[in-house]
Parts: C-alpha cells; sequence; structure tokens
C-alpha cells in the first residue's frame, strides 16, 4: 500500500506521513463546505438574483473586518495555536447558524446572513490550510506533492454533494450545519498532526522551529506594496474573479428563469458540484503533478485563462443555459486541478509572514473584492443593454490580459526558486 500510494502521490521517502494528513485534512474540509455549498447557492437564488451584487459586497465588507482580526491574531499567536482556533471559530460559528435556523429567527435575513458568511467561511478555512501548507513543504516538494494534496480536497468535494443529496430530507437544513460542524472537527484533528510534524517538515528549516510568524495586523498588506511578484499574483486573482463572476452572474440568472422551484436549482446546483469534482479529481491524481514538473508553474497558471478565452468566444457564440452549465464545470474543474495548485505554489518561495498573513489578504480581501467589482460591473453592463454575448466579448480582451500574467508569474517563480 505504502509503494502504490509512494507512487500515485509522486512522494519521496519521509514524506508520506505529511501527504497522507495534508489528503485528509483538506478532504474533510471541503466535504464540510461542500455539504453547505448547495443551501449557500440556493439561498443566493432565492433572495433574487438581482441582489446578488450586495451579497457580493457584503461578504467583502465582512472580509474586511474579519481580515484585520486574523492579522492581529497572526502576529501574536504561535502558528500551532493560531490555525486550529481559527477553525475551531469557524466551527462555532456554524454552530451559532444552527441555533438560529432552528429557532426560525428572522429566515429571510438568516438566509442571507449564511450566505455571506459560508463566502467567507469557505476562503479562509482554505488559504490557512494552503498557508500551513506552503510552509510545510518546499518549492520542489509542492510541484510534486501538491496535485495529490488537492486530490484529498477534490475526494472531500465529493463526499459532501452526496452527503447532502441523501440527508438533506431527513435531517433538513439546520441539522446539515451540524454534519459540517462534525466534518471540520475532522480536519481539525488533522490540523493537530501535521502541526506536530512541522519543526522537522517545514519548508522554513530549523528557524521554523520558533514557530511565530511574527510582524503586526497590517504588514502583510505592506509586503504585498513592496512587492512586484505579490502585486502580480493580486492581479491574477482579480482577473480570475471578476472576469468568472460574470459566468457565474449569467448561470444564476438562467437557472432561475429555467428552474422555477428551489428543489430543481439545489438538485442542478449539486449535480454541477458533482461533476467538476469527479473531473478535477481525476485530473489532481494523474496529470497535475506530472505536468508541472514537466512544463513548469507558468503554463499551469495559463491554463485557466486560456481555457476561459476558449470559453467566452462559446458563450459569445451559443448563449445559452447548456453552455454556461458546461463552461461552470469546465473552468471550476480547471481551476481546482491545476490553476489552484500552481497558484499556491507561488507561494513556497516567500517568507513565512507572506505566506500566512500577505496570502490570506490575497485570499480573501481581494478575492471578495473582485467578487464585489464584478457584480456591479455585470449589474452596470446589464442595464447598459448587454445580452450573455456581449458580456462575453467584453470579458475576452480580460482573458488575454489574465494569460499574460500568468506566464509572468510563472517566469518569476523559477527565477526566485534558483
Amino acid at each position: 500500500m505504502i509503494a502504490a500510494l509512494t507512487r500515485l502521490a509522486r512522494a519521496e521517502p519521509g514524506e508520506i506521513g505529511g501527504s497522507l494528513w495534508s489528503f485528509a485534512c483538506f478532504s474533510c474540509l471541503l466535504c464540510g463546505y461542500y455539504v453547505l455549498r448547495p443551501l449557500r447557492d440556493e439561498m443566493g437564488v432565492q433572495g433574487g438574483v438581482e441582489n446578488l451584487p450586495w451579497l457580493f459586497s457584503a461578504t467583502f465588507l465582512v472580509m474586511l473586518a474579519v481580515v484585520p482580526a486574523f492579522g492581529y491574531a497572526a502576529s501574536r499567536l504561535p502558528r500551532r495555536r493560531l490555525v486550529p482556533w481559527s477553525y475551531l471559530f469557524f466551527i462555532a460559528s456554524i454552530v451559532g447558524f444552527y441555533a438560529l435556523f432552528s429557532a426560525g429567527i428572522a429566515p429571510s435575513a438568516v438566509a442571507r446572513a449564511f450566505f455571506v458568511w459560508v463566502s467567507v467561511l469557505n476562503l479562509f478555512v482554505v488559504s490557512l490550510f494552503w498557508s500551513l501548507m506552503t510552509d510545510l513543504f518546499r518549492p520542489a516538494q509542492a510541484q510534486r506533492l501538491f496535485g495529490f494534496i488537492s486530490a484529498g480536497g477534490s475526494s472531500g468535494a465529493l463526499a459532501g454533494p452526496t452527503l447532502t443529496a441523501a440527508l438533506a430530507a431527513h435531517l433538513g437544513t439546520s441539522g446539515l450545519l451540524l454534519v459540517s460542524c462534525v466534518l471540520l472537527g475532522f480536519a481539525l484533528v488533522c490540523v493537530h498532526a501535521l502541526v506536530r510534524r512541522a519543526p522537522e517538515e517545514s519548508a522554513a528549516g530549523p528557524a521554523a522551529s520558533l514557530d511565530y510568524i511574527g510582524g503586526t495586523t497590517w504588514s502583510g498588506i505592506s509586503v504585498i506594496l513592496r512587492s512586484p511578484y505579490l502585486l502580480g499574483i493580486v492581479a491574477y486573482v482579480l482577473l480570475y474573479t471578476v472576469l468568472f463572476g460574470f459566468a457565474y452572474l449569467d448561470l444564476a440568472r438562467l437557472v432561475a428563469v429555467a428552474y422555477p422551484e428551489s428543489a430543481q436549482r439545489t438538485t442542478l446546483f449539486a449535480r454541477v458540484d458533482l461533476a467538476v469534482n469527479v473531473l478535477t479529481l481525476l485530473v489532481q491524481l494523474f496529470v497535475v503533478g506530472k505536468l508541472v514538473e514537466k512544463l513548469g508553474v507558468g503554463v499551469a497558471l495559463a491554463l485557466l485563462p486560456g481555457l476561459g478565452l476558449v470559453g467566452f468566444v462559446a458563450i459569445g457564440i451559443a448563449p445559452v443555459l447548456a453552455a454556461l452549465v458546461v463552461f461552470q464545470v469546465l473552468r471550476r474543474a480547471a481551476d481546482y486541478a491545476i490553476a489552484r495548485p500552481a497558484r499556491e505554489m507561488l507561494f513556497t518561495v516567500l517568507a513565512r509572514e507572506a505566506k500566512y498573513k500577505s496570502k490570506n489578504f490575497i485570499d480573501t480581501v481581494v478575492f471578495r473584492g473582485g467578487d464585489a467589482a464584478s457584480g456591479w460591473v455585470y449589474a452596470a453592463l446589464k442595464a447598459a443593454g448587454l445580452s450573455v454575448a456581449g458580456l462575453a466579448a467584453v470579458a475576452i480582451p480580460g482573458a488575454l490580459l489574465w494569460l499574460a500574467v500568468g506566464l509572468w508569474l510563472g517566469r518569476q517563480h523559477a527565477r526566485m526558486r534558483s
């Protein structure tokens, strides 16, 4: 079994333990999130597609409030406490929503708050997980192992919608929240095991045993402003969120028209998630490690904007629901399987403060800021009379710029490794 895992994970002797704990942790994290995702998407549509830009903006504002609190904690807590306590905080918040749903207090307002908070939770727990990974694994290890570790997330993302579909009728919304809490609790056990292994496995070397991140509450932002490399990552993330935000909003609008019943929409969203995660898992297990080692991080980063370019052209030619669903499946699979692991590899060559604070700011505030911007730009373009095909045409130049940024980041990463 160990020999088979070594071949599958492309792991060398001594790396299997850390790789398996990382795989299990990411699996539990995304399983817990994907139990909640269909509920979040349905509540967003239920509240009115026209209100989604407001929800995106609210998510961005909540991010702005949470990030300084995280920066303060990261400056003062050792890593062995920062990561577990952050996860405990999010588990407690889900328990709070369970109490609100069960009591039936202001269901409409709670539903909107739930959409916002799940959007915050997803980015924070995943960003913090990858911060730990970039701290534990060296750049060469990341190129071999991050595909396998990402596959742990995909296996959890496959199980999540399956659990939701199987248990929703029996447990209801509030019961599913408790299922998610249990899964996040399992992830916390894995984090504890990984942090205990940190001193001997960290990419930071012997100094990692000090276990402190340091800096100030806002120092992660100042590090970004001084680094063209990190500013390039910011540009890559912004182009991703704005351009694919158009596709998400168009899909939500067409789904609301085609499927008037709430149950039908929830089922469609769950099926899209299932298709995405099956495709993602296969690519992560058998393609990513070899692709990045042979072609480099830059090519891996450029694949997603290249797919976006082709997808926007196809939507412009055939602006129908089926085309948007296929595009959504392919672009999310390419993101999770290839672009996301490659984007995380970019941080392995940076100092610990950038890995935790700067990375967290990019993964949360910048990401949700792009979402909010895409929502309002989309609303303005629709108000100006642009059709689905027109929006796709507007997105094409952005996809070309995005592709160029990805190739540039790959060249910078290779230079910083050497």
